[in-house]
């Protein structure tokens, strides 16, 4: 059950780098701020869409506020916690996990206007992350249903923080021609950049390929079990404006889930929160994992941060496309229709 506190009054930042049109229409979404492992009695300072957050925890659920005293605009996230009450440093102002003022030690007896309350924002935890909406009230965190499922062994990658648009990122996750190029030290083959023709569907919840071709997902170096004729499909699932999922068939009914989970923290900075689940190698070492997906990661976040316009265009006309790039074109047009700018800005 999502925290909310209904005296939300949460507007367009100062000196925001989004447009006014874009920030609007992307606070209406729910996004990841931090691994549930970071949000602790001690409070964790982040931000999302230029909005100064606070995250830590209160009667063990996490709670997000704006990062701001409102008697005089110190950081929250420079205080603690306290009773499970969040205390100001500078005055010792205490609030409460809905917001309200419960203690203004200057003043004891004093009654507390109900007006001094803390912007508090609808805070869930999944796969061992911690969401929050600026703007937005029903929850509408994207489907990962492996990861509590007892068959599977999962984990979160290490998180990134990439200088470039998330909107950059989540497309360069769907784009199937770069293997070949970018991944040649992971998992990929140069000799192997032939992209089959494939199909993208509209869901009920954004977008979905089918994207059945010869490359192999095991590691380079490892032992490729797969038959030589083997076709492996990759079933991605886009949950706009900025979440996708991957899953992975391997032979023998084997499934490798990915959640690609970015939190635009201003227009050109995102953070990658990655959830991964398989039903396979129950005893691989997590740490290998982690490296070996943070390699993968580390080699996108290279190309992301060079990409100019640093924006992701909207407008078709703005870049060069081949057949490859189905999926980035539906996904480009399905974030116009959502009222994106002509030049999405995250």
């Amino acid at each position: 059950m999502a925290i909310v506190n209904t005296k939300r009054n949460i507007s367009y930042p100062t000196d925001c780098t989004f447009s006014v049109e874009d920030w609007t229409v992307l606070a209406k979404y729910w996004y990841p701020v931090a691994r549930s492992e970071e949000v602790t009695d001690k409070p964790l300072a982040v931000k999302l869409l230029d909005v100064e957050l606070v995250a830590y925890r209160a009667n063990g659920k996490p709670v997000v506020a704006r990062d701001l005293c409102i008697h005089r605009g110190t950081p929250l996230s420079m205080g603690w916690v306290e009773n499970d009450n969040i205390v100001c440093p500078y005055h010792g102002f205490s609030y409460a996990s809905d917001g309200q003022c419960v203690s203004i030690p200057a003043h004891p007896e004093a009654k507390i206007s109900p007006r001094l309350c803390l912007t508090v924002f609808p805070t869930v935890e999944r796969y061992g992350l911690v969401w929050t909406t600026l703007t937005g009230e029903e929850e509408k965190v994207p489907p990962f249903p492996a990861w509590k499922d007892p068959d599977y062994i999962s984990f979160i990658a290490p998180v990134i923080d990439i200088n470039g648009s998330a909107g950059r990122q989540v497309e360069g996750f769907l784009d199937v021609a770069h293997f070949a190029w970018v991944h040649t030290d992971t998992f990929a083959d140069r000799n192997n950049a032939f992209v089959p023709s494939y199909k993208v569907t509209r869901t009920d919840d954004g977008l979905h390929t089918d994207y059945l071709s010869s490359v192999s997902n095991y590691p380079k170096g490892m032992e490729d079990p797969s038959p030589a004729d083997f076709k492996w499909l990759r079933e991605y699932d886009i949950y706009p404006p900025l979440a996708a999922r991957l899953v992975v068939h391997f032979p023998d009914d084997k499934l490798l889930w990915i959640l690609n989970a970015v939190s635009p923290i201003s227009a050109r900075k995102t953070r990658l929160f990655c959830p991964i689940a398989q039903n396979f190698d129950k005893n691989l070492s997590i740490e290998d994992a982690c490296a070996f997906n943070l390699k993968i990661f580390n080699e996108d976040k290279e190309m992301v941060e060079n990409q100019k316009p640093e924006e992701l265009p909207l407008d078709l006309m703005a870049e060069a496309h081949i057949m490859a790039d189905k999926t980035s074109i539906a996904y480009r047009k399905l974030l116009k229709e959502m009222g994106l700018g002509k030049h999405y800005t995250s």
